[in-house]
């Protein structure tokens, strides 16, 4: 098996050059190795308790956004999961079910349904969230102080311009929080 670890080392080809791009084929490579490598590894440290409670990351990830934006409309956080509403209605379904989400409807639109964590499911998402944090803060402190602003440059270069409107929501979001 190939080292994974070591940079890949190609020049990049006049045909690249020519086209504009500038990355090499075997770095990108590298890096979808490193994402997929990543993803397993990050999941994997919320799956554990995920499993112990019957739960999957559909769960987990919708727990994440209703905690990120209290008061989400459900078409909003379909927008976000990119799942089928048959799908999102049975991830809600359980967790209203089990006491981690809690449901009202819109004020100025009773047909919506506003979701929120309930003080279970705040509980449930600050332990997977701390799990997680543990692990990318240790890569960020071991890659030195510079890797951060990289790494979501990088981050934000993959998203589509829907996602990116999301993060700067929740930096905004934060900001207000902390008077910034």
């Amino acid at each position: 098996m190939a080292d994974v670890t070591a940079p890949a080392a190609e020049s990049v080809p006049a045909s690249q050059k020519a086209s504009g791009e500038t990355v090499p084929t075997a770095e990108i490579r590298l890096a979808q190795d490193l994402l997929f490598f990543a993803y397993r590894d990050f999941t994997n440290a919320a799956d554990v308790i995920l499993e112990e409670l019957g739960l999957g990351r559909a769960h987990h990830r919708a727990m994440h956004f209703i905690g990120r934006h209290p008061g989400i409309t459900v078409s909003e956080l379909l927008s976000i999961l990119r799942i089928t509403k048959q799908s999102l209605a049975r991830v809600l379904s359980e967790l209203i079910d089990r006491g981690y989400v809690a449901q009202a409807q819109g004020v100025g639109d009773r047909r919506q349904r506003l979701l929120r964590l309930t003080g279970a499911g705040e509980a449930l998402e600050r332990r997977l969230f701390e799990r997680q944090k543990a692990r990318l803060a240790e890569a960020f402190h071991a890659a030195g102080p510079t890797a951060l602003a990289g790494f979501r440059q990088v981050m934000r270069g993959i998203m589509d311009e829907s996602a990116r409107a999301w993060v700067d929501l929740g930096l905004r979001d934060a900001d207000n929080l902390t008077g910034r």
